[in-house]
């Protein structure tokens, strides 16, 4: 029996695929398809899918509106095509990148959730480029080697950030030859090719395409229906793939349906069967057999009863009741059920159609255009569904078509009326069961030319009439130059009968070409040449008014003249009676269609004059004449002259240039530069009119020369020779701060200050100068220049009055003099003394021993005074102390002092009569000695009473306290108990009882503590009351130990795929030694597991563990004591499931041992 099926709503038979169609050579890759392939969207109503179970209408409507919507990324979306077998196709998108900051993510999808990318290799291929001037990026899928599996319908999608965009499109394989094989169920599911070249590609196109299937050995029916009815869901996914079920959802949809609750029947001892097939036109069989014969069976279709007829036949058999359905028809797919009291059974019927024959195959046909063609052919039935084809479309006859389908019981027509060239192509009818194809050839009827167009000259302005007669009443096109001839006002396009014209009114320029005439549908043309001619024009707009052309020398120039004419005049150049030619000369013409140039490359002053240039062509002729001018640039002034100079600028004069180059002069630029530089700077941006400057902002003492610049009208003349260099210099500001220092009787010492401004010749010295009060004549006080500022005059007249000045001199000269303000009276002052005692020194002065002394002590009083130093009414012994005196100070120097400098020092200076006195006090301090005795007064308890009487040296400073010390007289370690103490007694607490202490003390003044100290001459012995103990004896102890688990191992469940940890803890000694072992083998050298030991707590790292480490694992200690073992199980879990290991590449055998050995373990999981 065949297998069970169930029709779907929207069902229809399969008729063969349409023929193949050419299809471009393109390189691709291939991917197997994974869908049933779909009709190309053309434009026109889509023809239906031809398979067993169409897709819903919704959804290719779906598909339709998702295709139509504005495309948001896509520029160029890929289109459906169609392909033959073998053969190469590729589809391509388009996206702007105007917008987008990175690429856009591309992806290419077969069918629904089918990712191309992985499937990239020999038969497909996946690029993309970018076109950086567009900004356009480019993506291709190419397929190369088509077979007919890959038919079906892709998609293409493109994302960037939150943007969206995707499209769809259908490839068709089609192959030229084969018949369609017999379709059942099973086969529309399961692999494609099983065992074949193919195998492996799964293919859901079986119920659309014909295909030459092979011969394979039988192979036992099994039915899928009764598998998947009684298995458990878990055991689906096995079935699929074991029977090569990829629809395996479909399937299910079905069963579902058809499924029911199996319970015992009391009225049925055996049921219908789920679901019968059978052909159009045979004969099918139901049978139930009853439990009771006596209960009463009724047959049901569609909820009707049936009634025995020729057609219905019913028979009864013991317990059986059967029903016979004789020549079933499409009506008879329906569901069935009878009843047998109140119980009652139901099964499905499936009616397959028989495939559809050509009996009577296409004729190849050729006619004339405009001729009506049919094209015949015969099929098997009556009034069957046939399709026509013309190169692989499908021909929709409507109102608006030009062809019409005429059908006469088994034969079927295809008429064009009124044929054209267009229609040549190859013409297929297709069936449920064959195809068949012919060739229409349409050609035209030969075409006679009965009179030719004929070339044409026609002068500027007239009218053009081209005219041409054929054989034929045909419409033609007028093309000129190669492009289409347009109706306007000025040309018309005249067509009568077998008559030709093209009239063009007013001829122009624009008008001369090619024209041609091309009868409509013939491979005819008829070609006329129009010239039209004008005579020649020299268009002199552009010059002045007596056509004067200024060049500068030595510039180059090219004077274009526009000229016209038709055809093109020949120019000729010519002055002063001489032809100027065209070629490579500094004076040359040069030709062109619509201007004639003269070209002087380097113009010089004698190219001055008149050129003449005369035009000529067959239609007349024309002269003109045009002046030229050159002018150049001045020549350079002559060398500048500096006449003056100050500190920063100077003054300059030079002379007009010879020749100003045919143009007034308008002016001078000046520039100046250091000597020592190569680079001039400008020193005006306004033309100077003069023929004197005065440039400032010079460094002083730099040397500088300056150029000059002749400017006209034309430009800029060379550089005059630059000027003889000269030096901005000043002389220096005047001294400042002229005062006197000292007078005697017969000198006077002045002394003054460097002048604010030296400017860069410097300052070489000074010159002093005086004269006596009541005179003018100034009498130099130094023959020579001197540096210092100060200068004493000498060989002067007691009681006389002078005047002082002074000047600076350098370079450039002296100074302004400075003067001092009033005369100067030669006699000498007497000032009295004074001693001017520093602040710190008016208190006792203090240093320490060997540090050094340093005291400045100033003073006044003229003439020079006399001093005397003291230390305790007696003379300073100078061999231990130094005194060093000047006219203002006097210093007392001590390099290293001790204590026997501390005392006080009297300071006397004297002038003439006047004595002034000041004293110092000086103290050189030490560290003190030790206190002189350390006496214990008392000890009682944890205290004892210290006295000591102070020291003899106090190190010539106050004693500011004492430093007690104890040590024990065990360890005789000093520690500090008592710091910075006044007093010369002391009792010192907590002392620690059997102990017996030693005590000292340290003296202390401002210097520190002293370098000894004074101890005491007996101990004191702090007693105490009790019993002596005595301290016990100990054994030493035994450690050894045999090793001992103290945290055992635990049972532990693992994930698949995460690190897992075994961890126990152990003790012994000696340090047992672990080993680790699974399932009783131990571990040694494997990366997969880390073994780790500290403190006794030994931990086993499983890395990443899968099903297969699963098992018990025992933890071993062995020292010399003995061994102790300790073991817990491992179950990992998460495994992978069939089809996951399937497409892994795990081999099916291995796949199925392992499935039953995880079965085995863990029953109640699956």
């Amino acid at each position: 029996m065949p297998e069970p099926t169930k029709k779907e709503e929207n069902e229809v038979p399969a008729p063969a695929p349409p023929p193949e169609e050419p299809s471009k050579e393109k390189e691709a890759g291939t991917t197997p398809a994974k869908e049933p392939s779909k009709e190309k969207e053309a434009g026109t109503t889509p023809a239906k899918e031809w398979s067993l179970g169409e897709s819903p209408v919704g959804e290719e409507q779906d598909k339709q509106n998702a295709n139509s919507q504005l495309s948001i990324l896509f520029v160029e979306k890929p289109q459906g095509g169609t392909v033959k077998v073998g053969e190469n196709i590729t589809f391509i998108a388009k996206v702007k990148a105007e917008d987008l900051l990175r690429k856009p993510t591309v992806k290419w999808f077969k069918g629904k959730w089918m990712d191309l990318a992985s499937k990239a290799g020999k038969h497909l291929q996946l690029k993309e480029t970018f076109e950086r001037h567009s900004r356009v990026y480019t993506f291709e899928m190419q397929i190369i080697k088509a077979k007919e599996n890959y038919a079906g319908n892709y998609r293409c999608e493109v994302t960037y950030k939150d943007k969206f965009d995707s499209c769809s499109f259908d490839l068709e394989v089609h192959e030229s030859t084969g018949t369609t094989p017999n379709i059942d169920i099973r086969s529309a599911f399961k692999r494609s090719g099983e065992g074949q070249d193919d195998a492996g590609e799964l293919d859901f196109s079986g119920l659309l395409k014909r295909r030459e299937v092979k011969q394979q050995e039988e192979e036992p029916e099994v039915d899928v229906w009764e598998l998947l009815k009684n298995a458990k869901p878990s055991e689906y996914e096995k079935i699929a793939f074991q029977y090569g079920i990829t629809d395996l959802r479909g399937m299910l949809k079905r069963l579902k349906r058809m499924r029911r609750v199996e319970k015992k029947s009391a009225a049925f001892a055996k049921i219908l069967d789920p679901a019968y097939q059978v052909d159009k036109g045979g004969r099918v069989r139901f049978m139930v057999e009853l439990a009771d014969p006596k209960l009463e069976v009724k047959w049901y279709k569609n909820g009707q009863e049936i009634r025995p007829s020729t057609k219905y036949i019913f028979e009864h058999k013991g317990c059986q009741r059967i029903l016979f359905i004789n020549n079933c028809q499409m009506t008879d797919d329906s569901e069935y059920y009878v009843t047998a009291g109140d119980e009652k059974c139901s099964t499905e019927l499936f009616v397959r159609e028989p495939p559809i024959m050509v009996t009577k195959q296409l004729e190849d046909t050729t006619a004339y255009c405009g001729e009506r063609v049919e094209l015949e052919c015969e099929v098997s039935e009556d009034d069957a569904n046939v399709k026509w084809f013309k190169n692989g479309e499908e021909i929709i006859p409507g109102p608006k078509s030009r062809y019409r389908i005429r059908v006469e019981g088994k034969k079927h027509f295809l008429i064009i009326e009124g044929a054209t060239k267009a229609d040549s192509a190859e013409y297929s009818v297709m069936t449920t069961g064959g195809q068949s194809s012919a060739k229409l050839t349409v050609d035209l009827k030969p075409l006679k030319i009965l009179t030719p167009l004929t070339d044409q000259t026609v002068n500027l302005g007239k009218e053009i009439c081209l005219k041409c007669e054929i054989s034929e009443n045909i419409t033609g096109k007028w093309t000129k130059n190669g492009l289409p001839v347009q109706e306007s006002d000025r040309l018309k396009v005249v067509h009568k009968g077998r008559i030709h014209k093209l009239v063009i009114a007013n001829a122009l320029i624009e008008d001369e070409g090619d024209y041609v005439f091309a009868p409509d549908a013939y491979n005819v043309t008829l070609p006329a040449k129009v010239r039209v001619i004008d005579p020649p024009k020299i268009i002199l707009d552009g010059l002045d008014a007596d056509n004067t052309v200024t060049v500068i020398a030595g510039n180059k120039l090219r004077l274009e003249i526009p000229i016209s004419g038709e055809p093109p005049p020949k120019a000729i150049w010519s002055r002063a009676d001489k032809a100027i030619m065209e070629g490579s000369g500094r004076i040359r013409a040069e030709s062109y269609p619509d201007s004639s140039t003269l070209v002087i490359d380097v113009a010089e002053r004698d190219d001055s004059g008149v050129y003449h240039i005369n035009l000529k062509n067959e239609a007349g002729e024309a002269h003109a004449s045009i002046k030229i001018k050159v002018v150049d640039l001045p020549d350079p002034p002559v060398a500048p002259t500096v006449t003056e100079v100050g500190d920063d600028w100077c003054i300059m004069k030079w002379e007009p240039p010879a020749y100003d180059g045919g143009s007034p002069i308008l002016g001078y630029f000046i520039e100046r530069k250091k000597k020592q530089s190569s680079r001039w700077m400008r020193l005006n941006f306004d033309l100077c009119k003069e023929t004197t400057f005065e440039p400032k902002k010079m460094i002083e003492g730099v040397a500088y020369e300056v150029r000059i610049f002749a400017v006209n009208a034309i430009g800029i003349s060379k550089p005059s020779m630059p000027s003889r260099p000269f030096v901005p210099l000043a002389v220096t500001s005047p001294p400042t701060l002229l005062a006197v220092d000292s007078v005697t009787d017969t000198t006077v010492t002045m002394k003054w200050r460097p002048p604010d401004q030296i400017g860069a010749a410097g300052l070489d010295g000074y010159v002093l100068e005086y004269c006596f009060e009541g005179s003018d004549n100034w009498l130099p006080a130094n023959k020579d220049l001197i540096d210092k500022t100060k200068f004493t005059i000498t060989d002067l007249p007691t009681d006389s009055k002078i005047f002082v000045r002074v000047k600076a001199i350098n370079a450039a000269g002296a100074s302004e003099p400075k003067y001092y303000s009033q005369p100067i009276l030669v006699k000498e002052i007497i000032e009295p003394p004074k001693i001017r005692i520093p602040r710190h020194l008016k208190q006792t002065y203090i240093r320490r021993v060997g540090e050094a002394v340093n005291l400045v002590i100033p003073f006044q009083g003229k003439p020079r005074p006399e001093l005397t130093w003291k230390k305790d009414g007696v003379e300073i012994d100078k061999n231990q102390i130094n005194i060093r005196n000047s006219e203002t100070d006097t210093i007392i120097f001590i390099r290293k002092a001790e204590r026997s400098h501390s005392g006080k020092y009297d300071l006397q200076v004297k002038v003439d009569k006047f004595v002034e006195t000041a004293s110092i006090d000086i103290q050189i301090v030490d560290r003190p000695g030790p206190p002189q005795s350390v006496k214990i007064e008392d000890v009682w308890g944890e205290n004892v009473a210290l006295t000591w009487t102070p020291p003899k040296d106090d190190g010539n400073a106050a004693i500011t306290g004492y430093t007690i010390q104890k040590a024990d007289k065990k360890s005789m370690e000093w520690f500090t108990v008592i710091e910075h103490y006044h007093r010369t007694n002391a009792t010192i607490t907590e002392l620690v009882i059997g102990n017996e202490y030693y005590f000292r003390v340290f003296s202390e003044n401002m210097c520190g503590l002293s370098e000894d100290a004074t101890m005491t001459k007996e101990s004191a012995v702090i007693a105490k009351d009790g019993k002596i103990y005595k301290n016990p004896v100990y054994e030493d102890f035994d450690f050894s130990e045999a090793p001992m688990f103290t945290q055992p191992l635990v049972n532990t469940y693992a994930i698949a795929g995460y690190n897992a940890t075994l961890n126990c803890s152990v003790r012994g000694n000696p340090k047992p030694k672990i080993t680790w072992m699974k399932n009783k083998v131990a571990i040694v050298d494997d990366p997969r597991y880390r073994m780790f030991s500290n403190q006794g707590v030994c931990t086993l790292e499983i890395r990443k563990p899968s099903p297969y480490d699963g098992g018990t694992y025992c933890c071993k200690a062995v020292n010399d004591l003995g061994t102790v073992e300790i073991e817990c199980k491992l179950e990992v879990k998460g495994g992978l499931s069939f089809c996951r290991l399937l497409l892994q590449g795990v081999p099916p055998n291995i796949i199925d041992s392992y499935l039953r050995d995880v079965h085995s373990s863990n029953p109640e999981e699956y």
